[in-house]
């Protein structure tokens, strides 16, 4: 089985107490469905960021991801499959999926 990055997007945060207990329960109950799937459950990104390039550069930014999680598919299909019932959509945030490989 391959590694899959699931990269998150925007979204906004749960405002009360009742809202953010929902939100943990979605997770718990997505996560424990996927099962031995999931290799990272992973974290939410801080908004705050840097944007590192050539020179070395270094400038503050605002990041555009807002999370991540690493789960185990058999294709990058079954991946996005397993991806679409994820509850940072129900956010309104965005999911991308990329394959990882191992090269070290």
């Amino acid at each position: 089985m391959a590694k899959y990055l699931l990269l998150y997007a925007g979204g906004s945060m749960p405002e009360t107490e009742a809202e953010q207990a929902a939100v943990m329960t979605a997770w718990t109950n997505w996560f424990t469905e996927l099962g031995p799937a999931v290799v990272d459950p992973g974290n939410p990104f801080n908004a705050d960021s840097k944007t590192i390039s050539a020179g070395p550069k270094i400038v503050d930014a605002k990041a555009t991801a807002s999370g991540y999680s690493v789960i185990e598919a058999d294709s990058l299909d079954q991946a996005a499959k397993f991806a679409e019932t994820c509850p940072v959509l129900l956010g309104g945030a965005q999911l991308m999926v990329f394959e990882t490989f191992e090269v070290m």
